[in-house]
């Protein structure tokens, strides 16, 4: 070991939370005699460095906002908040390198190429020239062919990926992703995951807020769900549909029934067509084999079945109707 590497100073440890928010408020004053808007109202979360973080909720909830304070375009009322350790009021600088946010709108200047757009990015970040990687990025989200076209010429799809770039230029650890497939086709939005599963596979911690339920159940291994600017719920994504105990039975009968028959009445049991039964039930309660058992003494025969879960909808749909009652 040499002189100038023993006498560096040993790199800082990485920090528990990529992102920290404690007491996090923000109260928009309204004109005249209209009551103030409390848009957050002390949000406590956690973000786990290197996961894939979900953070749902109706709109107006304050999702944006909360993102637009991490990316330091929105001051907060009170509170505060961290970014890979780094307090956004008293390290501002280093707060904002270590995250790269995609908003919802598409900004992007017409009259660059995507190839100019990143430069330029990279530039406003510090990024000596020597250590950007345009070209990198531009072939990772798919648009190495289109360095050199304007971009007022790319399509919606070929701008989503450009905003990915964008926020990419400087390396963050923290990827925030509002809204990214809203407009973007299927095979787009495939790729588009695809790329960003090997980010957060290789460190990069990502914040997705997403009206596809379906995205979030599948990528995010923790979900928070906001509403009315208050965590109404932040659990891994498996305990958070496990919160609902509730199966469906979906079962196809041999013949036409005009009623449901008595002793399954013990269950929630609809008859929406004469040879088709849903039957819900509580698997703390009862097991598929009393169900059964139950159809077969009701003299039913049973030609086909089909179960289905929970599911995140379910559990959103619950938790916004429970906080508005």
């Amino acid at each position: 070991m040499n002189a100038t590497a023993a006498s560096s100073p040993a790199p800082a440890a990485l920090p528990e939370w990529a992102v920290e928010l404690k007491g996090l408020t923000k109260t928009y004053n309204a004109s005249g005699k209209a009551a103030p808007k409390h848009a957050l109202k002390g949000i406590d979360l956690n973000i786990p460095r290197g996961s894939f973080f979900g953070l749902l909720g109706p709109n107006g909830a304050g999702k944006s906002t909360m993102i637009n304070i991490l990316a330091g375009l929105v001051i907060k009322t009170s509170g505060t908040a961290r970014i890979w350790g780094y307090d956004i009021d008293e390290r501002p600088r280093q707060s904002r390198a270590a995250i790269g946010v995609v908003p919802q709108e598409l900004i992007l200047d017409p009259f660059f190429t995507p190839r100019e757009l990143l430069d330029l990015q990279a530039g406003l970040y510090g990024v000596p020239r020597a250590e950007r990687r345009t070209d990198q990025l531009l072939e990772a989200v798919g648009l190495a062919d289109k360095a050199n076209a304007y971009a007022r010429t790319l399509s919606g799809g070929m701008r989503r990926r450009l905003m990915v770039a964008k926020a990419l230029v400087h390396w963050p650890p923290v990827l925030v992703l509002d809204e990214p497939t809203a407009g973007v086709d299927i095979e787009l939005r495939q790729s588009l995951w695809a790329y960003v599963r090997e980010l957060n596979r290789a460190g990069t911690t990502v914040l997705l807020t997403t009206h596809y339920l379906e995205e979030a159940q599948e990528l995010c291994d923790t979900i928070a769900i906001i509403n009315n600017g208050e965590v109404a719920a932040c659990e891994p994504t498996p305990k958070l549909l496990g919160r609902m105990d509730q199966k469906e039975l979906w079962l196809t009968l041999d013949r036409d029934l005009g009623e449901i028959p008595s002793n399954l009445a013990a269950y929630q049991t609809e008859l929406p067509e004469p040879r088709h039964l849903v039957v819900r039930y509580q698997p703390s309660r009862n097991n598929i084999n009393q169900v059964l058992a139950a159809v077969h003494d009701a003299g039913l025969v049973i030609t086909d079945l089909s179960t289905r879960e929970t599911d995140l909808e379910d559990i959103f749909l619950q938790l916004v109707q429970a906080a508005r009652t």
